[in-house]
């Protein structure tokens, strides 16, 4: 296809669909996203199948490429565009409907790159906790986020919209049981840190050279006690006194940047 503007193709599988009038509800199995960053990294990732897009006339010139021919799409103004999504959620011009990703299983991450740590979370439910800390794990070339499936959030326009395009970067792995997934990820040679307030050790002294497992527990309750017995160290981070504890998020991306940089401390 002709770029115009010197911008790349959209990519994906969408320009193979033929186009229609929506009804304005999700499709049932659909995911629906919004907002450039996460609307835009969706169209070029070819791993996704688009239903359709509903956007402003400068939404779509907001986009960096262009749209396959026969790609389904319908414009809409902003008050339109404002009733399929979350209410006061910023769709900033774009909706997209989409099939969710394909499963992914742990195996194939633990054959990928063992320099890349994997960020294990449990019961971590907030989308938007979910989504920044994705936000960072792809900042940080994290290898994949491992999550129990009955109890993550699903894909969706809050998760997406918190994680700006990365979760069409990072990996995604949902497992049944997370306490055997640590043991798969021991046996594959990973040392499991726990995040936990109360251990007596830091993250850097815990950290190891090797390949790393972060895990982290859900906001006030923390890890489960059968997840921290699947680690093989506890540590904390060094925060002051005069905060309890940090939000999920940012301690991951914490922990995440201190393994990026351990080779240069």
């Amino acid at each position: 296809m002709a770029k115009r503007d010197g911008r790349s193709n959209l990519r994906g599988r969408a320009g193979r669909m033929q186009g229609g009038r929506g009804s304005g509800r999700a499709s049932s199995g659909a995911v629906r996203l919004w907002g450039r960053h996460a609307v835009e990294a969706a169209l070029k990732n070819p791993e996704r199948r688009h239903r359709k897009l509903w956007a402003t006339h400068e939404g779509v010139a907001s986009l960096d490429g262009e749209l396959p021919p026969g790609f389904p799409l319908e414009y809409a103004g902003p008050e339109d565009l404002a009733r399929l999504v979350s209410r006061d959620a910023p769709h900033q011009g774009l909706v997209l409907e989409c099939d969710p990703l394909e499963d992914l299983h742990l195996e194939e991450v633990l054959d990928g790159d063992p320099d890349r740590p994997i960020v294990v979370l449990d019961q971590v439910t907030d989308p938007h906790n979910v989504g920044a800390i994705l936000r960072s794990a792809a900042a940080f070339d994290a290898a994949a986020i491992v999550t129990q499936d009955r109890h993550a959030p699903p894909e969706g326009g809050v998760l997406a919209k918190s994680a700006s395009g990365a979760l069409e970067i990072v990996p995604w792995v949902r497992v049944v049981n997370l306490a055997r997934a640590l043991e798969e990820m021991a046996e594959a040679g990973y040392w499991r840190i726990g995040l936990a307030g109360e251990a007596e050790a830091t993250f850097s002294q815990a950290l190891p050279s090797g390949p790393v497992a972060i895990v982290l527990g859900a906001e006030g309750e923390g890890m489960r006690h059968n997840i921290a017995a699947h680690c093989d160290a506890l540590a904390r981070l060094p925060i002051s006194e005069a905060m309890e504890s940090l939000n999920v998020s940012n301690a991951a991306a914490i922990a995440l940047y201190a393994v990026a940089t351990r080779e240069s401390d």
